[in-house]
């Protein structure tokens, strides 16, 4: 049985957003999606569009505010409401008021913490101990929309960006599942995003954040390399090896930042402050192996 019987438009484009669409098509009607067009001479898989074709949807897809609005006065909807999630492009008020319900934006944070482009990463850099899901109601501004709900998921000391991924995935489904119906039945009124928290802001990630800077703390390294995972990877050169770390954890020993070392048949490299011992590694062209594998290659190099 679905969530409720009146259709969704949904709104997305990413990785993120195609598990979603997956979930969401179990529990609700979905009129149409709406996405980006696979780029120009782009061979490989476009993860909406895929899942969206197998589940037999009526697929728009648009590059930016104008397209989107060019398409929402061609193409008239059903649906009351849309739902947002991962989708890349500035939505227009117009597009938002078309819907009589709004748009409900799924937010993987809980707002006003982390506004902005990624705030996944953000969680795990910051070392905070929980994060989650906020359903807000999109505005113009920056993720500033009032809010229908929220979720909380707490953070692991060894919480890395894909695992939180999957997991805030799945409780953005099941928020969406419990608060949507009620929302169009009038039995939930958003709110104001609180003001007794100072918001913060996330940026997108560029190549050159994931290039490790050994004088940093041990610490913020090891955040590092757990949240830049997925991409862009933390790339060092070791051994004369360029390598990207997967995989590492903080040992209490000091040296001079950036100097690999043999301790306990381990591979460690001193940072600003203590010392990260090399779990997992990729070195350029060949397939991740443990820091024993490695140096059972390449000590001779160190």
């Amino acid at each position: 049985m679905k969530a409720t019987s009146k259709p969704i438009v949904f709104f997305g484009s990413g990785p993120v957003a195609a598990a979603s669409l997956e979930l969401l098509a179990e529990d609700f009607t979905i009129e149409a999606v709406v996405t980006k067009p696979r780029p120009v001479h782009h061979r490989g898989d476009v993860p909406v569009i895929r899942v969206a074709e197998s589940l037999g949807l009526p697929i728009h897809t648009v590059t930016n505010r104008r397209t989107l609005d060019e398409l929402i006065e061609t193409n008239p909807f059903q649906s009351e409401v849309g739902v947002l999630i991962d989708f890349g492009i500035i939505v227009s008020q117009k597009a938002i008021d078309y819907f009589p319900f709004g748009i409900v934006n799924s937010h993987f944070s809980l707002l006003p913490e982390w506004r902005g482009p990624d705030p996944i990463t953000f969680a795990i850099l910051s070392g905070q101990k929980a994060t989650g899901v906020s359903l807000m109601l999109l505005v113009q501004a920056m993720d500033e929309g009032p809010l229908l709900g929220y979720g909380v998921y707490e953070i692991t000391p060894d919480e890395t960006s894909l695992h939180l991924t999957d997991e805030l995935i799945k409780l953005s489904h099941a928020l969406l599942v419990a608060i949507v119906p009620d929302y169009l039945e009038g039995r939930i009124v958003a709110q104001p995003q609180t003001t007794k928290i100072e918001p913060t802001y996330s940026r997108k990630i560029t190549k050159e954040d994931g290039i490790i800077n050994w004088r940093k703390t041990a610490v913020q390294l090891d955040r590092e390399i757990r949240a830049f995972l997925n991409w862009p990877k933390s790339t060092a050169t070791l051994a004369d090896r360029d390598v990207a770390i997967t995989r590492a954890h903080i040992v209490n020993t000091s040296g001079e930042p950036g100097k690999a070392a043999i301790q306990n048949k381990a591979l460690v490299v001193f940072c600003g402050e203590g010392a990260l011992e090399i779990d997992a590694l990729k070195p350029a062209g060949k397939q991740e192996m443990t820091g024993q594998a490695f140096l059972a290659g390449y000590k001779k190099f160190l």
